[in-house]
């Protein structure tokens, strides 16, 4: 059984007048009447009662149709689904990204891809750098959102957002009232970091930047998150040099202040697996960097 037999009848059964289903069909009267004979045989019962005046449907045919009908309906589904799919307009995607790239970028990139495209699933996982570099490896994430640098051997990057650097203060420490501050005037001070394997880029431009006004920074306490290295500093364990955007995210007993010196631009990058063909993946950076 071939699925243009079963078009064939439903047809029939539609204009129940072999003349008119064979001319809707764009086949001549007898090779359609032969077709509908060898489904019939096929089956094994009558689809049809025929005189010579009229064509009807036998009962079996009847509750045949219904059946039929469905599979067809079910089929377009599955074509239209397939089509969206291969466009990648339907589907799951996930997305890793550092908690900082929350409080700049990514939320528009995810409102941004929402507007276009709103039948694609985003599951959302904040991880680390390294973190990020080790799921996506594995295939556990199909795109990321890190800070540089990436290795362009294995991973196609686009940088998505960049910024300067601000200081956190205690609210009661005394440079808090002043507009800018110079870092040169926290050599002595004690540093709230991250462990620099999270994320080696940005550790490594903090420790620069403060070696470029002639000190190393004394780190007094490490912690992973950024909203922990913000809430130490709260605590008055110390102060925090953090990337500018971070002062979106407000915490009682946190001021931020821009520095004296031109710092150094930090960086998030979009990057996905070379020569990943996901339709899904190829949407949003379509979406995205169209739009960044």
């Amino acid at each position: 059984m071939e699925l243009r037999h079963l078009r064939y009848f439903v047809t029939l059964a539609e204009e129940l007048h072999f003349g008119r289903a064979a001319e809707r069909l764009h086949i001549a009267q007898p090779p359609l009447s032969q077709q509908i004979r060898q489904l019939e045989a096929e089956l094994g019962f009558d689809l049809f009662h025929r005189t010579k005046r009229k064509v009807e449907l036998s009962e079996a045919g009847e509750v045949f149709l219904i059946h039929v009908q469905q599979i067809f309906r079910q089929l377009e589904q599955a074509i239209l689904l397939g089509r969206q799919t291969s466009r990648g307009e339907i589907g799951q995607l996930v997305v890793g990204f550092v908690s900082s790239a929350a409080y700049n970028i990514f939320p528009d990139i995810l409102r941004n891809f929402r507007n276009h495209v709103s039948n694609i699933n985003l599951e959302l996982h904040e991880l680390t750098t390294n973190e990020q570099l080790s799921w996506l490896q594995s295939g556990r994430i199909d795109v990321a959102f890190v800070r540089p640098p990436v290795d362009t051997n294995t991973y196609s990057s686009k940088i998505v957002f960049q910024e300067s650097l601000a200081i956190a203060l205690p609210e009661n420490h005394p440079c808090a009232s002043l507009d800018r501050v110079s870092l040169q005037s926290f050599a002595k001070e004690s540093f709230i970091l991250f462990p620099r394997f999270l994320a080696p880029g940005l550790y490594d431009l903090i420790i620069s930047f403060c070696q470029q006004v002639g000190f190393s920074p004394k780190v007094a306490q490490e912690a992973i998150q950024m909203q922990t290295i913000v809430s130490l500093v709260a605590a008055d364990i110390g102060v925090a040099i953090v990337p500018e955007s971070l002062q979106n995210l407000q915490r009682t007993g946190v001021v931020y202040k821009s520095f004296v010196e031109e710092t150094p631009q930090v960086s998030i990058a979009m990057i996905w697996r070379k020569n990943d063909l996901s339709p899904i993946l190829h949407k949003f950076l379509e979406v995205i960097l169209i739009n960044n």
